[in-house]
């Protein structure tokens, strides 16, 4: 997978570094010129940018059908704090999991609703 950094951006206001980007997938491996998926992305990317898992978050990603080129934007904050005040709760939960820069209290409550859900709602 090639990287490309099309465009970087400081954004003072928000305290985190905008960054455009273009991952090149030609068809190598296992999985043969597929999409990579948002952890190979994110991975990837943090080894590019050099900078701390727990503050990059990938926004979004698209690849247009029949192209083995993905574009996508990130952000790269500069403490977990600001990330969490600034960032939606479910980009958050796609870039980290349950586990991440989440709180244990928002695992806590989602196990509960699912414990409701399969108990047809008796505690």
């Amino acid at each position: 997978m090639e990287i490309e950094i099309t465009k970087e951006k400081e954004n003072q206001l928000l305290r985190r570094k905008e960054v455009f980007f273009k991952l090149r997938h030609e068809e190598e491996g296992e999985k043969k010129g597929a999409s990579p998926g948002r952890e190979e992305a994110r991975n990837a990317l943090i080894k590019a940018l050099r900078c701390s898992p727990n503050l990059f978050v990938i926004d979004r990603m698209r690849t247009e059908f029949g192209k083995k080129e993905t574009v996508g934007y990130a952000k790269v904050y500069e403490s977990e704090d600001r990330l969490r005040e600034i960032e939606r709760e479910h980009i958050i939960k796609r870039n980290f999991g349950s586990s991440g820069a989440g709180s244990g209290e928002e695992k806590g409550e989602a196990e509960q609703g699912r414990g409701i859900a399969k108990n047809g709602g008796n505690p």
